[in-house]
């Protein structure tokens, strides 16, 4: 594995963990990893939380910058390339500079999807996908400032919470029936939506926005005739992926990268891993899975590939979030209309199963983080618990 070069497009946790990955399986080639951000690869879930609401934030790197020197992995930041080279093995930089490869992950992330209505508000309508998002976003969230968040998601969500802890008069408008639609059971979101109301949260659900202007404040009016004025609006309405690169190198795309199983875009020598690529399901459809988790879990699958080494076993979904003093771990399937709950969610502690035919499929936990490694060997295991004993709190989890 001698003089090969794989170069690795990205700054963040899918392209620093395919760095870990391929040193980790034994490559000691040459690898350069370009950014286009100045820092080095940093997490990203702190974004929403700590960066806001700690009195002194600082960025988390996901490596420390010792591991770069000693593992000889080549960092390129603050970095703009021009073209993949596709054909050549070539990464041409937009300052000229060339850099051969004989294999590439890329690993670009995705960027907040537009909303015009809003974006044409300037600099007081904010994403957060960047830690300069979060610098700027957290001097808006002032005590007693009226903040209206588009967008009842994960994140949205989260950034209800943070600033209303930091004081502000937070208002989420969702144009869905329910919050955190697409990744939360039933009565989870019912949990969620009731935690911000009592927290002072108006969550205005099945509601269209129809126009916005700023003036002295910045204006929303709703599809019902309702205006709202706020210091500041902030918007999560869905993630666009950065595939501009991959698209114009001839690779196939559909918002996203489609990889197969092992990672590997229709160039065999070209590879994509976390929010950017869109993996082709056994049922023919494409599936992007946007988690810290599934960032690192694809970086050791296109590792492996990439050195043709055995790829990694499939585990079950995994995610979290954390919302005002609440931490929330989902593992597994989330679709199912029948679940059951153990403890009591108005006291803070419970966790919700989902039983198909009676068996565990998927599991959410309400401050009770420390069960969710048996939960993943029960999914693994399609484990079939009585249901009375899942349910009796005098009954240890780890004894069924």
């Amino acid at each position: 594995m001698h003089n090969k070069i794989i170069a690795i497009v990205g700054g963040g946790q899918a392209a620093a963990m395919a760095a870990v990955a391929l040193r980790q399986q034994g490559f000691d080639g040459e690898i350069h990893l370009f950014s286009n951000e100045p820092h080095q690869p940093y997490e990203r879930p702190p974004l929403s939380k700590a960066m806001l609401l700690d009195d002194a934030p600082q960025l988390q790197p996901v490596l420390n910058t010792a591991w770069w020197q000693e593992k000889n992995v080549h960092l390129h930041l603050n970095v703009t390339i021009q073209t993949l080279g596709r054909q050549t093995h070539q990464l041409v930089l937009a300052d000229g500079q060339v850099y051969p490869w004989d294999q590439l992950l890329i690993a670009t992330g995705a960027a907040a999807r537009p909303l015009p209505l809003l974006d044409k508000l300037g600099d007081r309508c904010f994403t957060l996908r960047h830690v300069d998002d979060a610098t700027r976003l957290r001097d808006a969230l002032l005590p007693g400032k009226s903040i209206v968040i588009v967008g009842a998601g994960t994140i949205g969500l989260e950034l209800a919470a943070s600033a209303t802890q930091r004081g502000c008069r937070v208002t989420v408008v969702e144009q869905a029936p329910t919050v955190m639609g697409r990744n939360a059971p039933a009565p989870v979101r019912d949990y969620l939506l009731a935690r911000h109301q009592q927290a002072g949260v108006r969550v205005l659900l099945n509601s269209a926005i129809e126009h916005a202007e700023a003036g002295e404040f910045l204006s929303l009016t709703l599809q019902n005739g309702e205006t709202l004025l706020a210091d500041a609006m902030v918007y999560g309405i869905g993630i666009v992926a950065n595939d501009t690169l991959a698209h114009d190198a001839g690779l196939e795309t559909a918002n996203g990268i489609i990889v197969d199983s092992a990672c590997t875009t229709a160039d065999p020598d070209i590879f994509a891993a976390g929010d950017v690529a869109l993996t082709h399901q056994p049922d023919g459809s494409l599936a992007r899975v946007e988690s810290w988790e599934n960032a690192n879990i694809q970086a050791q699958i296109a590792a492996a590939a990439m050195l043709n080494s055995p790829l990694p076993e499939k585990t079950p979904g995994w995610f979290w979030t954390d919302q005002y003093q609440d931490n929330l771990q989902f593992i597994g399937e989330m679709q199912g209309d029948s679940w059951l709950v153990r403890g009591d969610a108005d006291a803070q502690k419970a966790i919700w199963f989902n039983l198909q035919d009676g068996v565990i499929v998927g599991a959410v936990t309400l401050n009770q983080g420390r069960e969710i490694r048996l939960l993943r060997k029960w999914i693994q295991a399609k484990k079939k618990p009585p249901m009375a004993a899942l349910v009796d709190e005098t009954i240890l989890l780890k004894s069924i």
